[in-house]
């Protein structure tokens, strides 16, 4: 294989009944457990289920996996708020939380939420400033930024190391996440834009700053299927997972690379050709990689069939990348 790479799977809530989400990501959290799986991350969805409520459950009923957010937009609460949930997560988890945030998109920040969406990378610098005072707690949080004024005494502290991971798409962001992050949270970005231009930028702003190599999470869709559905798996995932690609900045993040809509960056085909579509991940720098599971079939019957052989496969190719 290219390279060790962590691999895990994206657990959330999807659509359905609210009364059973809740028992249906412990299912899939304790499979991916049981399946050796290395981390699961828990989409926030603007109209869904809250992600760290996600992970303080989930790591309740688990003892090895890492949990990881992907990923908690800043504008929605303050840092002080987020960090006291973060932390509060953590505890429940034992320590294996993976914090990752972002500031989201224009979209959900000022078309759904009527908050400014001004000079994000300046608030996200601001943000973080404040949230990692918090999160070396306990203690008192005194900070005064230009966009926050924090005098603010905290209990809280973390159980464990608690590596912060930043959605960033662009080079402004992407030097932040270097400086000021653990590594970086990405969708959208194929292989040759990772290793142009997330790896390179992400890389010299982490060896500047004296930190560690930073991790890059790649979140890309799987379908197993056979060589003969991978157009329809490929216009599948245009169709499930398309809407994210009116946002300009995942527009920006496709210009750097070969793919020009989800269906193009979707794993689809055998166990040879989605284990390979791995390793080019591999090759191309990726650390980590968080797998949203795209079954294929007609009707319900099929399709619980195809997540079930998708996830039999999925574990064993991770087993391959340790």
């Amino acid at each position: 294989m290219g390279g060790t790479v962590r691999v895990g799977v994206m657990i959330g809530p999807e659509r359905g009944d609210s009364a059973r989400k809740v028992a249906r990501m412990i299912d899939d959290v304790t499979w991916a457990e049981r399946a050796g799986l290395d981390t699961a991350w828990v989409p926030q969805i603007p109209t869904d289920f809250d992600a760290l409520t996600a992970v303080a459950l989930m790591g309740a009923r688990t003892e090895r996996i890492e949990i990881g957010t992907a990923v908690v937009p800043l504008q929605t609460q303050h840092p002080i708020a987020l960090a006291r949930q973060a932390l509060s997560a953590q505890g429940a988890a034992n320590g294996r939380l993976a914090l990752g945030l972002g500031p989201s998109h224009h979209w959900i920040v000022q078309d759904m939420l009527g908050l400014p969406y001004e000079r994000p990378a300046a608030f996200t610098r601001d943000y973080l400033e404040v949230l990692d005072a918090a999160l070396r707690g306990p203690g008192p949080v005194d900070v005064e930024n230009g966009t926050f004024t924090v005098h603010n005494p905290l209990d809280l502290g973390p159980v464990a190391p608690l590596p912060v991971l930043l959605a960033a798409l662009g080079p402004v962001m992407l030097a932040l996440a270097g400086e000021r992050a653990d590594g970086t949270v990405l969708w959208m970005a194929d292989e040759r834009a990772v290793a142009d231009h997330v790896v390179p930028r992400i890389t010299k702003a982490s060896d500047g700053a004296g930190r560690p190599a930073p991790r890059i999470v790649a979140g890309i869709p799987v379908c197993l299927c056979r060589p003969g559905e991978v157009d329809a798996a490929r216009e599948r995932a245009n169709r499930i997972l398309g809407e994210a690609e009116i946002s300009p900045n995942y527009q920006r993040l496709l210009d750097y690379g070969d793919a020009r809509d989800i269906g193009d960056l979707c794993a689809a085909g055998d166990e040879r050709a989605v284990a390979a579509r791995f390793r080019r991940f591999a090759d191309a720098g990726v650390t980590d990689l968080s797998v949203r599971l795209l079954p294929i079939g007609e009707g319900r019957e099929e399709l619980i069939a195809s997540k079930r052989r998708t996830r039999e496969v999925l574990a064993g190719i991770a087993a391959d990348f340790r």
